[in-house]
C-alpha cells in the first residue's frame, strides 16, 4: 500500500513540475498575434490562388496588416475579391485605398484549326507542359496555343473552357477574377492580364509568334508579320514592335481602332465594341442627282455674244 501512495506522490510531484515547466515556457515563447489578422483574413474570400503574389489569403492578410502599420496599402490587391472586397479591408484598417481598374485574362493566340493547320501528330502525356517540352506541337507555329488545356485545371472558378470548333481556349468574363493562375499554367505564355476597359472594350494583338512575317504566316493565316503598319497608324505610341511581333500597351492605347483596320493578317481585334455602321452604296439613281447637283453650285458666268467675238 505504502508503494502504491509513494507513486502516486511521486506522478504527482513530476505532473506539477512539468506543468509550471510549460507555463513559464509559454509565456516566455508566447507568440503574439495580431487580431486584425483574423478578421482581415475573414473578410478575404479564402480562395488561396496566389493571386495577389503571397501564399494564401493568410499571407496576403499579414501583408495587408504590415502595410497598415507602414502607412501605405499600395500595390496590394486581392484580384478575386476586387475592389469591393478592398474597400471592406481599408475600412477594417482605417487606411485608403485607391481605385483599381479590373483586369481580365485574354488569349493572345487566333490559331484556330482552319487557320493554323496540324503538320504531324502528338501522341504523349495530354499536357499543354508535356506537349511543348517535346516541340513545336501538332502545328507548325512554336509559339501558339497548344489546346491540351492547362489552363482550364489551373482555372478555380470555372472561367476558362476550350471550344471544340477552334481548339482556344475562351475566357468568360463574367466568371474571370483575375487571380493569373492560368497565365502562371500556360507554358507558352499566350495568355495575359488586360484591363477589362469601359463596358469590356478593348484592343490587342492575337498572336504571340516571333517568327519572321513569311515564316510566321506559313504556319498560321493569322500571324503577326511584324510589318509595322498598326504602329504608324498608332498616334498614340501605344503600339510596339519587337521580336518581330506588335503588342498594345494597354495604359496608353485609346481604342480607336485604327490599328485593327490596317492590319493585313486581323492578328489585331476589338473586343465587345458595336457592329460598324453600313456605309451608303452610290446607285446609279443617285448619280445624276450629283451632277446636277454640281452643275447647280457652279457660279453663272454670262458667255460673251457672238456680236462682241466678231467685233
Amino acid at each position: 500500500m505504502n508503494f502504491i501512495l509513494i507513486a502516486v506522490i511521486v506522478l504527482g510531484c513530476i505532473a506539477l513540475v512539468s506543468a509550471v515547466i510549460l507555463y513559464v515556457c509559454s509565456k516566455k515563447f508566447a507568440v503574439h498575434e495580431d487580431p486584425r489578422l483574423g478578421q482581415v483574413t475573414a473578410l478575404l474570400p479564402g480562395a488561396n490562388c496566389g493571386g495577389c503574389g503571397y501564399p494564401g489569403c493568410s499571407g496576403m492578410a499579414s501583408a495587408l496588416v504590415k502595410g497598415a502599420d507602414a502607412g501605405s496599402l499600395e500595390g496590394l490587391l486581392c484580384p478575386v475579391g476586387g475592389q469591393a472586397v478592398m474597400e471592406q479591408v481599408a475600412d477594417l484598417l482605417g487606411m485608403a485605398i485607391a481605385n483599381t481598374e479590373p483586369m481580365v485574362a485574354v488569349v493572345r493566340c487566333n490559331g484556330t484549326c482552319e487557320l493554323r493547320p496540324r503538320i504531324a501528330q502528338y501522341d504523349g502525356l495530354h499536357t499543354c507542359t508535356a506537349m511543348n517540352a517535346c516541340g513545336a506541337g501538332e502545328t507548325g507555329c512554336g509559339f501558339g496555343c497548344l489546346g491540351c488545356g492547362d489552363c482550364v485545371k489551373a482555372c478555380n472558378f470555372g472561367a476558362i473552357t476550350i471550344n471544340p470548333e477552334t481548339g482556344l481556349p475562351e475566357v468568360d468574363e463574367g466568371k474571370c477574377t483575375s487571380c493569373g493562375a492560368c497565365v502562371k499554367a500556360c507554358p507558352r505564355h499566350i495568355i495575359e492580364l488586360r484591363k477589362k476597359g469601359p463596358k469590356g472594350r478593348r484592343v490587342y494583338v492575337r498572336c504571340v509568334n516571333k517568327d519572321k512575317g513569311a515564316v510566321a504566316l506559313k504556319a498560321c493565316k493569322a500571324a503577326c508579320i511584324g510589318c509595322g503598319k498598326c504602329a504608324k497608324e498608332c498616334k498614340f505610341d501605344a503600339i510596339t514592335i519587337e521580336n518581330n511581333v506588335s503588342y498594345i500597351d494597354f495604359n496608353k492605347c485609346r481604342m480607336c481602332r485604327k490599328c485593327v483596320e490596317v492590319c493585313p493578317t486581323h492578328a489585331i481585334v476589338a473586343v465587345n465594341f458595336p457592329a460598324p455602321k453600313p456605309r451608303p452604296v452610290a446607285t446609279a439613281n443617285t448619280e445624276p442627282v450629283k451632277k446636277e447637283a454640281t452643275e447647280a453650285s457652279k457660279p453663272n458666268v454670262e458667255q460673251p455674244k457672238q456680236e462682241e467675238i466678231k467685233a
